[in-house]
């Protein structure tokens, strides 16, 4: 029987190690935190419970094939609803905009701002219904291991359709004017730690996704999917070990032997490593070891966003927020020259509220809310020193948020908490604190992401840097993909 190491829980790891326990192998899973989940944990404050991490969730077929394709129903295990309208987002001049699968409502809003940006969106809409539809096809499916998958007449084909050079920003003006729309699908890009002006146009496609096919959210929230893969991991036999640190992958004449860890060594024929890929090779293996991930192409990556996160107990509700709301400065687009130029916290971002208790009683005590505050931050960055400034940032969005129309915002706190970039990356060990591993700022760092095979034989890396990316349903997909990989062969 075949011994495989999945150093670190979170979705990705969590959905391969299923996969390989239920064909046969010995799977043990080693997570540093005290629970798995990775980015994804839950946080209880005073009564308040809360997501740290997705809580924005499409996609449910994904995570549903973790289950049906081990003989399971997911129903049985965790259950997701859907969330319609989508997103609330509210503009600088004091209009709003409910996303919905209905568009004709969403006509009539875009309207109110700008009549000749409403009559473009089904044309916009249908070009994102195409881009999804060809990156689903082409590229979510299916690993670019070799030089063969990378040549592919298909994949190439796929790709000049898809105009790779084109930005989200420069599609979007094709059928919009006005600020407010482009701010409202621009914003798709920060969904895998990007900016708008420099993300490949391919992420129109995430109005489809959104729009279309629906966001979701969880019963008893997002950290139950989790739960749900712990349950499903248990019952194959995987092994799961959590507060253990790998501190090195063990290899021999090329080829991985195990892994070293604070628990002790771990023989291994196979290790799969669901950390971030650049974090993983930079720490865990030697650099001799690893001729196509040198110290300097890791260096050479630019990380993608990372995040300041208030989590905040209300004792109050306010009729601004739905499940999720986003509030756009004036000028949007300026946070990303202060994060990937300035390498800065935003002085003016936009403000993004989860609100689980919108929807669901039991997360929240009576009458009030429980508020997942989340603003776009760049990875660890010498300019900024959180565990001096996060007090005062998080003050300085709660402002915002009264600015905004949330009256009395800062008086009804009752309970609330931080979470910074330098965070993440001590407890997830996330490269330079980035969500998402390398951000989409340019064609090779979209197209071209590291490889979710090593060169070490019997190393293979599932998650947000490598194939096919970032997001909660690609991450997972990755598992999935890197599992039946190794089956195959």
């Amino acid at each position: 029987m075949k011994k495989v190491i999945v150093i670190g829980g979170g979705l990705g790891g969590m959905s391969a190690a299923i996969r390989l326990a239920h064909a046969g192998y010995q799977v043990t899973v080693l997570e540093q935190q005290p629970t798995l989940g990775g980015k994804l944990q839950r946080v209880v404050l005073g009564g308040f419970h809360f997501d740290r991490g997705p809580s924005t969730i499409t996609m449910p077929q994904v995570f549903e094939q973790v289950f049906t394709n081990v003989g399971r129903r997911m129903e049985d295990y965790v259950t997701f609803y859907p969330v319609d309208p989508g997103t609330r987002n509210h503009f600088h001049d004091g209009t709003s905009v409910d996303t919905s699968s209905d568009l004709a409502k969403m006509e009539a809003q875009i309207a109110v701002f700008s009549p000749a940006d409403a009559k473009h969106l089904r044309a916009f809409m249908k070009e994102s219904a195409e881009l999804y539809q060809r990156a689903d096809r082409l590229f979510m499916n299916r690993l670019l291991l070799s030089w063969r998958d990378k040549t592919d007449w298909q994949l190439l084909g796929g790709l000049l359709r898809i105009r790779p050079w084109l930005t989200l920003d420069r599609l979007l003006r094709r059928y919009f004017r006005h600020p407010n729309t482009l701010a409202l699908f621009g914003r798709y890009a920060t969904y895998v730690g990007s900016a708008p002006s420099h993300a490949p146009a391919i992420f129109a496609m995430l109005a489809h996704l959104e729009l279309q096919i629906g966001v979701y959210s969880v019963q008893g929230g997002t950290y139950r999917i989790v739960e749900a893969f712990r349950q499903l991991a248990m019952e194959m036999g995987v092994m799961i070990r959590t507060s253990v640190r790998v501190d090195k992958i063990s290899s021999a004449n090329g080829h991985i032997t195990g892994v070293v860890s604070s628990d002790g060594d771990y023989a291994a024929d196979i290790v799969i490593a669901n950390g971030d890929v650049l974090s993983i090779c930079q720490d865990l293996i030697n650099e001799s070891e690893r001729p196509s991930m040198r110290n300097d192409r890791i260096t050479a990556y630019e990380p993608s966003l990372s995040g300041f996160v208030s989590l905040v107990g209300s004792k109050e509700t306010f009729d601004k927020l739905l499940h999720h709301t986003v509030f756009f400065p004036e000028h949007y687009g300026r946070e990303f020259y202060d994060i990937f130029g300035e390498g800065k916290a935003a002085q003016d971002p936009a403000i993004y509220v989860c609100h689980s208790g919108y929807s669901e009683n039991g997360v929240v005590p009576d009458g009030g809310s429980n508020l997942f505050i989340l603003a776009n931050a760049p990875s660890t960055s010498p300019k900024i020193k959180w565990e001096e400034q996060a007090d005062t940032y998080q003050r300085q969005l709660w402002r915002k948020l009264e600015y905004y129309g949330l009256s009395g915002f800062t008086q009804n706190v009752q309970v609330s908490d931080t979470f910074t970039p330098d965070q993440l990356q001590m407890q997830t060990s996330a490269y330079r604190g980035a969500i998402y591993g390398i951000s989409s700022n340019s064609v090779r760092q979209t197209f071209a992401r590291p490889s979710n095979q090593a060169n070490l034989k019997g190393l293979w890396f599932v998650g947000g840097t490598t194939h096919p990316g970032g997001g909660t349903p690609m991450v997972t997909r990755s598992g999935q993909l890197v599992a039946e990989a190794i089956l195959s062969r």
